[in-house]
């Protein structure tokens, strides 16, 4: 295992929930790559997973008690949570989200979220219900403007006989890849180019009708935002789309597939590309200079198409070709079939498959507009196949593969 945290020092805040037990297998998925664990637990923590089996995974002591006379004596929730260099909760429980939306230090948990001075990651878990209530929206959407990142939850069954929904804890590994990303910043991309396309391009019909797809950018946005946070120099392609460019971003806006690909080669050289946006692959041969007008009785006019330019296909054997080339595979029948046929007619290194059928019943909305995605790696070594979760989850998560394989073709 590469020590990808090699000597950074993680506080894990312990919440009390049944998902208490996964902290367990992230203190030691950290620990193999090189991080140092520190550990607060809360008393309701202690009901499922106890202080001597997360102090033997984490070699360290474990605190439970804001007024510990030993612990306390030199101010010891001041000092937990400033010598951190990021704090986790996992899980993050409602409680413990709503006392640190609302300014509350009653225990030793809160107080060290309240005092740290360093990022925050929360990893919620909880009820379905309890999660899409009214307070714990609120709350989040609180944390959130406050700085506080989150890393899932998840779909799937709970705990609870019978109760299924959004609301499980994010597996470990997805933590972990969260944390590289947020502890990764001017760091493992620092000096290198990477090229990201997002969004659908609108093909226009007549200056007001245009041929579109119902892309909303979010994935492509959240890969760029996620890719900067390890510091590379991104150039964001997009097209139209809601979603407000990511900070620290320097992004492009265009409208059609052409314009995409004349200001992608422009791009070029760069050291990375990663291609998701959900390019219109046909337009209209000749598009009305006026709007195209009904008249009653008569057929409707005939749209003569053509095929657009395949940007993936095009940088994938260009001459300036990046070392790394990641194309997007967006289905809705036969995912891997299709995929593994885009990555070898592209030139891909490694595409990313989703399916986006109505039918796939990831998110509440699906995966176009949703803020969910469950993907598939697909390359020449395999199929790897990845959880639901969120569109920042993937983002991380593809963040942390692109700089694996970027730092791999270096050696």
């Amino acid at each position: 295992m590469t020590p990808n945290l090699s000597s950074r020092r993680i506080l894990l805040v312990i919440a009390g929930g049944i998902a208490a037990y996964k902290c367990l297998d992230l203190i030691r998925r950290l620990r193999e790559r090189g991080a140092r664990v520190r550990c607060v637990m809360t008393r309701a923590a202690q009901e499922f997973v106890t202080p001597l089996s997360v102090g033997a995974l984490s070699a360290d002591h474990v605190f439970t008690e804001l007024f510990d006379r030993q612990d306390e004596h030199d101010v010891g929730h001041i000092r937990l949570s400033r010598e951190a260099d990021l704090v986790v909760v996992a899980p993050a429980t409602a409680d413990l989200m709503a006392k640190l939306a609302g300014g509350h230090a009653d225990d030793l948990a809160s107080a060290v979220l309240l005092a740290t001075d360093k990022p925050v990651l929360m990893a919620p878990a909880m009820n379905p219900r309890m999660w899409s209530h009214p307070a714990t929206k609120r709350n989040r959407e609180r944390l959130a403007a406050d700085g506080v990142r989150f890393v899932g939850p998840g779909r799937g069954e709970m705990a609870e006989a019978g109760e299924a929904g959004e609301g499980r804890m994010a597996e470990p590994l997805e933590i972990v890849a969260a944390i590289e990303g947020l502890l990764a910043v001017g760091r493992r991309l620092a000096g290198l180019r990477v090229i990201v396309t997002s969004g659908p391009t609108h093909e226009p019909i007549d200056p007001i009708r245009y041929i579109a797809n119902r892309s909303s950018g979010k994935q492509g946005h959240a890969i760029a935002a996620a890719l900067a946070r390890l510091g590379a120099d991104v150039r964001l392609v997009s097209g139209p789309v809601a979603v407000p460019d990511p900070a620290g971003v320097n992004t492009t806006h265009v409208e059609t597939a052409r314009q995409m690909q004349a200001a992608v080669l422009e791009l070029l050289p760069a050291d990375a590309a990663v291609f998701v946006a959900a390019v219109a692959d046909w337009r209209t041969d000749n598009a009305a200079g006026q709007k195209i007008k009904k008249v009653a009785g008569s057929a409707p006019p005939t749209l003569a198409m053509v095929e657009n330019p395949d940007i993936l296909a095009t940088v994938g054997h260009h001459a300036n070709r990046p070392a790394l080339v990641v194309g997007f595979a967006a289905e809705t029948a036969d995912l891997v079939a299709n995929a593994q046929a885009k990555l070898a007619r592209k030139g891909a290194d490694f595409i990313v498959a989703n399916d986006v059928s109505p039918a796939s019943g990831i998110g509440g909305s699906g995966v176009m507009g949703g803020d969910r995605n469950l993907v598939r790696i697909v390359s020449a070594a395999g199929i790897e196949e990845w959880p639901e979760m969120t569109k920042e989850g993937v983002a991380e998560r593809l963040a942390a593969l692109i700089a694996d394989r970027l730092e791999a073709a270096a050696r």
